[in-house]
C-alpha cells in the first residue's frame, strides 16, 4: 500500500451485556485482531444500546470493563486499534436523533430484532428499542466506515444503514460513506448447546453456551451434556444431525481442521471421545484469552488510559462528519 493511500475504515460493537461466549469470539471477537493489520478498526463498547432494556448500573459498568479487558486480552492495539465506550463520544446520541429524522416508522417496525425483543421483554417496549436501528447507523457512519463485519443474520442492520445514508446523501450530497458488510468466514454462527437449531446466545440460560472465560472444568461439564442425537456417528450433516454438527463446527473453528478431517479423526469412536476433545481443544483455545484477560483487568491504570486516549481520538473523528451534518441540515452554527 503507498504511503498516500488511506485505509479503508472498519467499525464493529458489541454490547456490554451478559457474558460474551465461544460464538462471539470464533464470530467476532478472534477476528477483531487480524482486522486491524489490514484496516484502520474502530472497536466500540456501545452501552448507549444496552439500555433499551432495563440494566442494573453497577452492573452494566462493570460489564464495560469487562469487554475492554476481553477486547484487549483477545488481541486488540489501543495503537493500532480505536477502543471507546460509544457514550464517551455524545456524537453518536445527536446524530441518531438527526438520523431518525430521515428515518421511517415502517422501515423500523421490520426490524427482527425490533420483534424478537419486543417479544421478550413485552413489558418494556420503549422507544429506544424500537428506534435502535437510527443509533446503529449513526455508530457506522459517523466515522465515514467503509465496512461492517457481521454474520448472514444481521445483513438487516447494514441494509438500513444503507438506504438511511443513500437518502440523506440524495437530500444533501455525499455526507455519508456507504458502508458494505464484511461477511465472516465459516465458524461465524455457532449454535446453542441445549438447542442447536438456535444461535448461541448470552442472553439465553448459561449451560447453553460456553463463556469465554468459563474454568476448564465448566466448559468440560457443558460440552459433555451438549445435544447430540442417539447414532454415535460423528459426521457433519446440520439438517439430520444438527447437535453434532454444531460441536464439529465448534472443534473445526478451533483446530482449524475440515469436517472430513474430523470425521475420520472418530471413525469408529463414540460422542464421548469426541466430547473430550473438543472440549479440550476449546480449553487450549481460550485459556491464553483468560490469562491474558486476568491480568488486564487488574490494571485500571492502563484501562483508564485506553478509555480516556480513545474517547478523545474518536470525538476528533465524530466531530468532522458532525460539522458536515449540522451544516447540511441548517442547525444553528456555534459562531457568527
Amino acid at each position: 500500500m503507498q504511503e498516500n493511500e488511506r485505509k479503508k475504515i472498519v467499525f464493529s460493537g458489541i454490547q456490554p451485556t451478559g457474558n460474551l461466549h465461544l460464538g462471539n469470539y470464533i464470530g467476532a471477537l478472534r477476528n477483531f485482531g487480524p482486522l486491524q493489520e489490514e484496516y484502520d478498526c474502530l472497536y466500540s463498547i456501545v452501552d448507549l444500546h444496552a439500555i433499551t432494556v432495563r440494566q442494573n448500573p453497577t452492573q452494566l459498568r462493570q460489564n464495560c470493563l469487562k469487554l475492554m479487558s476481553l477486547y484487549l486480552a483477545a488481541g486488540l492495539n489501543p495503537d493500532k486499534s480505536l477502543i471507546y465506550f460509544q457514550s464517551h463520544v455524545p456524537a453518536h446520541a445527536e446524530l441518531a436523533w438527526v438520523l431518525n429524522c430521515f428515518t421511517y416508522m415502517g422501515e423500523l417496525s421490520r426490524m427482527t430484532q425490533f420483534k424478537d425483543k419486543a417479544q421478550k421483554h413485552a413489558e418494556n417496549i420503549n422507544v429506544g428499542l424500537f428506534a435502535y436501528p437510527t443509533l446503529m447507523a449513526a455508530d457506522i457512519l459517523l466515522y465515514q466506515t467503509n465496512f461492517v463485519p457481521v454474520g448472514n443474520d444481521q445483513k438487516q442492520h447494514i441494509e438500513i444503514t444503507r438506504d438511511i445514508a443513500e437518502r440523506f446523501n440524495a437530500i444533501y450530497g455525499d455526507v455519508f460513506t456507504i458502508p458494505e458488510p464484511l461477511i465472516g468466514k465459516v465458524g461465524a454462527r455457532i449454535m446453542s448447546l441445549s438447542d442447536p437449531t438456535r444461535k448461541m446466545s448470552k442472553s439465553d440460560p448459561e449451560d447453553t453456551f460456553i463463556a469465554i472465560l468459563d474454568e476448564p472444568n465448566v466448559i468440560r461439564k457443558k460440552v459433555r451434556r451438549a445435544v447430540t442425537d442417539s447414532e454415535a456417528l460423528v459426521k457433519y450433516d446440520v439438517e439430520n444431525k444438527p447437535g453434532v454438527s454444531n460441536l464439529m463446527s465448534i472443534y473445526s473453528a478451533v483446530t482449524g481442521k475440515a469436517f472430513a478431517e474430523i470425521e475420520n479423526e472418530f471413525v469408529g469412536k463414540g460422542y464421548g471421545d469426541f466430547k473430550e476433545a473438543v472440549a479440550d481443544a476449546v480449553i487450549a483455545e481460550l485459556e491464553p484469552i483468560q490469562a491474558r484477560y486476568r491480568q488486564i483487568s487488574a490494571d485500571k491504570a492502563y484501562l483508564n488510559e485506553v478509555m480516556t486516549k480513545g474517547a478523545e481520538r474518536a470525538a476528533k473523528l465524530a466531530a468532522r462528519t458532525m460539522s458536515k451534518v449540522r451544516r447540511k441540515v441548517g442547525l444553528a452554527a456555534t459562531q457568527l
